[in-house]
């Protein structure tokens, strides 16, 4: 059977699971419907049930209380929200069918939000009576925009805003290494020394690397030249359908080879080394790789919104879950063979996730009618990459094998074995992260055999690594001796005002060897510069 057939039998196979499910449960059916019905009584008769507790941006305009009957609109359609989940949730079924039931509900459910319709929504109701209409036809003139342009999807951002290598991604660097599924990027120093021990970035496969060199100010890369450390990182090459065969092992290989050249520009035995969520998992598989071989190339560990105990991360949110789902159903859907295309990727994504993804463009775009937000981050989530059919599967067994943790993966012929590997690492999670969530970030801390420190970051996904210090609301939470589970580290741990920054670059200092003169120039006599940071990978579009 393909793996494509055993991706659309697992979608079946949980549907055929919940019918059978209400059909030896009727009763919970019954008793979740009277308990919707006595509450459409009550919401009816004038009563508010909404949890006084529970933000919903959807329903922030003050019309949702002040006036009655759009009070009763929103109460009505939660209750009926919460019923339906509430009835999910009784009912006896494997954990994952349920949770794909529930992502299927929640879906469905945030559709028929009342909001999402001009005569459920008041604000766009106010405003189609203080422009005269004008909002519906500039909502028109963007859907037709996004039938056309955007895969029939709400656009997310203004694209012509930004242009990777004029406003994105314009550190000053060379490329002084490329092979079939990467370029490395040297960066040029701004002070005068820099530290002995370089730092060496590898983002996820199925991201662009400029989400590390965002826009001016808001760049990590430029943070961390600015504190005088000698930066590559890792730009991988968008794949198309003739790289399915490019795997993890392929990956590790490229990634040993870029520290080898990270190694030799430098002059440097170690290197720190830093990946984060998917480019995390590849970097713990070159560390075990490296502690197979008795290769002593890492002076310390970076790893940043990383899940690698899979089963450990279960119980802590539907967010890994939620990654499982996004790789199978963007595989399903994805038209060419050997990849998985990023815009299926991006579209699966924004179905796990409607309100913020889908359904809150929807309303901005064609029921205010107005021009999608121009916003960096934004911006970069919509630049999609491929992923190889050969890479897709591999995490697929990895993820739900838990093959890190139970060390039943290999890579490169060795087995993987994280507690052979000793240096020192710094492990970042976001507080409100819901795809890597930060308890199952935690338990890596257990995995690996060096010295671990923990940072709690009160961030999401991409805010923890897009959080420089003109960021006034930042701060993180540490301790110096971690506890075994995270209601101690919740409850033990000090909370600090600021960036993460700065505290990761104290410590990376503090693992470096003394500073040196700054180079004049990228690579050297056997890696000369290729072109202009920020390189020709990034550039390519979706093959």
């Amino acid at each position: 059977m393909t793996r494509k057939r055993e991706e659309n039998d697992r979608i079946v196979g949980s549907v055929a699971s919940f019918y059978a499910a209400m059909a030896r449960q009727p009763m919970d059916f019954v008793r979740h419907g009277v308990n919707f019905g006595n509450q459409m009584f009550g919401i009816l008769g004038g009563a508010d049930t909404a949890d006084k507790h529970a933000a919903d941006k959807r329903f922030s305009d003050p019309v949702w209380s002040s006036n009655h009957a759009y009070r009763a609109l929103k109460n009505s359609y939660l209750s009926w929200c919460k019923s339906t989940q509430a009835w999910i949730n009784d009912l006896d079924m494997d954990v994952r069918d349920k949770e794909r039931i529930r992502l299927l509900a929640g879906t469905i459910l945030d559709g028929w939000s009342p909001t999402n319709m001009l005569v459920g929504n008041p604000s766009a109701m106010k405003k189609t009576l203080e422009t005269g209409g004008e909002n519906i036809l500039s909502g028109l003139r963007n859907l037709v925009s996004d039938l056309a342009n955007n895969g029939a999807m709400p656009s997310s951002v203004d694209r012509s805003q930004f242009q990777v290598g004029e406003n994105l991604g314009i550190s000053k660097g060379d490329v002084v290494d490329r092979d079939e599924l990467r370029e490395l990027i040297q960066y040029k120093a701004q002070t005068d020394k820099v530290h002995g021990t370089p730092i060496l970035i590898v983002p996820p496969q199925i991201n662009k690397f400029y989400i590390w060199d965002l826009s001016p100010g808001r760049s990590l890369v430029e943070f961390l030249i600015q504190q005088g450390f000698s930066v590559f990182i890792v730009s991988w090459r968008n794949p198309g359908p003739k790289d399915a065969e490019y795997g993890l092992d392929d990956y590790v290989q490229s990634l040993d080879r870029a520290s080898e050249v990270v190694s030799k520009i430098s002059r440097a035995k170690k290197i720190h080394i830093a990946g984060a969520c998917s480019g995390g998992i590849s970097l713990s598989l070159l560390l075990s790789y490296w502690a197979a071989k008795g290769i002593d190339r890492a002076a310390s560990a970076t790893f940043l919104v990383t899940i690698l105990d899979t089963d450990g991360a279960s119980d802590t949110s539907m967010g890994l879950f939620a990654n499982l789902e996004i790789l199978t159903l963007a595989k399903s859907i994805s038209r060419s063979k050997g990849i998985v295309r990023g815009r299926d990727l991006a579209r699966v994504f924004a179905l796990l996730r409607p309100n913020d993804l889908i359904w809150a463009y929807w309303v901005n775009n064609y029921l205010m009618g107005e021009t999608p937000p121009a916003f960096d981050i934004l911006y970069w989530n919509d630049d999609t990459t491929n992923m190889t059919a050969s890479l897709h599967g591999d995490y697929i067994a990895l993820l739900e094998e838990n093959g890190i943790k139970t060390r039943r993966a290999s890579v490169l012929n060795e087995q993987v074995d994280l507690s052979r590997v000793t240096c020192d690492s710094f492990v970042l999670g976001g507080s409100t992260d819901h795809i890597t969530p930060w308890k199952g970030c935690y338990r890596t801390v257990e995995m690996l055999g060096g010295k671990s420190e923990f940072v709690l970051s009160s961030s999401g996904h991409i805010q923890a690594i897009v959080n420089p210090p003109s960021n006034q609301k930042a701060k993180f939470r540490t301790m110096d001796e971690l506890p075994k589970s995270t209601e101690a580290f919740l409850e033990n741990s000090s909370e600090i005002e600021g960036t993460w920054w700065l505290h990761w670059a104290e410590w990376l200092k503090q693992r470096s060897q003394k500073e040196k003169a700054a180079p004049g120039s990228s690579g050297n006599a056997e890696f000369m510069p290729l072109c202009a940071a920020p390189g020709k990978y990034v550039l390519e579009g979706e093959s």
